[in-house]
């Protein structure tokens, strides 16, 4: 086998070899970024500190800028990903250093909205709702929408949350869900948490945690909530413990705190009462029914929602 090094030196004397590395040099010279960085450190760069910079430089102009042929970060052409290089001085010679480019900006940033809700159980269109997606082919529609913006414009302008959230009632597959996920992505990127709870399966959740010793922790979650979100509240197989200890207690601490809370439900208030006052056992207690449903009107103001079934006509 040829050593290494007489292969280099047979390599560097070839012309074809040198001819590249001529337009190589070419190359990153005429580049407009390396010329204006060159400008710049015009008493640190000697021809010497340029020739032994070269590799770097040509490293520089060989990836992308400002994302200019990448379409995301899965995307991205350079050496690392979501990162750009950027020309500097250092220890003599001309250095690369990489700093976060503008679709990781873009992607840290979805990443951080995305921490800001936190979902039990709630489907993954309803995480990606928007108020831009919202169709308003119904009145009841544009009402909620316009709540929605006054509740996050209230925010806006006194930088603190409304104490009252929203009770969005109407039958299924209106679209109730989905105001209720448009909202929490318009807090998040406000930096405003939000916990996303489908209730029926939060609660078959709860009686779980019982045997694994985890039911404080996540009751703990659900009531300090900066914003909870419960979800399709009605729907649930309804038992005194899940009303009084669960739900009730819920309730109670956001009411005595002053936190918001929203729900959406198939059943206008007097419906959701009459629901809560039979148990799973037929037992018959109007008395802590209409308790539980004095706290839920506390903390929310009713919007209706009409129209067709989404679910059925897609």
């Amino acid at each position: 086998m040829e050593p290494i090094n007489r292969t280099l030196k047979r390599m560097i004397t070839n012309p074809s070899f040198a001819t590249r590395m001529e337009e190589m040099k070419k190359e990153v010279v005429e580049n407009r970024d390396v010329q204006d960085f060159l400008q710049a450190h015009s008493s640190e760069v000697s021809p010497a500190v340029l020739e032994t910079s070269m590799s770097k430089l040509y490293e520089y102009i060989e990836q992308t800028h400002d994302c200019d042929r990448c379409p995301n970060v899965a995307g991205c052409v350079n050496l690392i990903k979501g990162f750009e290089p950027k020309l500097v001085m250092g220890r003599g010679r001309i250095e690369l250093d990489y700093l976060r480019c503008r679709n990781g900006r873009i992607e840290d940033e979805r990443q951080s909205i995305s921490a800001m809700i936190h979902s039990m159980h709630m489907p993954k269109d309803v995480l990606a709702a928007t108020f831009s997606n919202v169709e308003l082919n119904d009145e009841s529609r544009f009402l909620a929408l316009r709540a929605a913006n006054n509740f996050i414009k209230s925010y806006k302008e006194t930088h603190s949350l409304p104490e009252k959230g929203f009770y969005v009632h109407g039958p299924f597959g209106v679209g109730k869900s989905y105001i209720l996920g448009a909202i929490a992505n318009e807090l998040a990127d406000l930096q405003i948490a939000t916990v996303l709870v489908y209730v029926p399966e939060f609660l078959r959740e709860m009686r779980q945690s019982i045997q694994e010793n985890s039911l404080a922790e996540k009751m703990e979650v659900v009531k300090n909530a900066p914003v909870l979100m419960l979800d399709d509240l009605g729907a649930e197989t309804m038992s005194s413990w899940t009303r009084d200890d669960i739900i009730g207690t819920i309730l109670q601490h956001r009411m005595a705190q002053g936190l918001p809370t929203f729900i959406s439900s198939n059943f206008t208030y007097d419906e959701l009462k009459h629901h809560f006052t039979t148990t799973q056992r037929g037992e018959k207690e109007p008395v802590k029914a209409g308790r539980i449903l004095e706290r839920i009107k506390a903390l929310t103001t009713p919007i209706e929602l009409q129209g067709i079934n989404w679910r059925e006509s897609n």
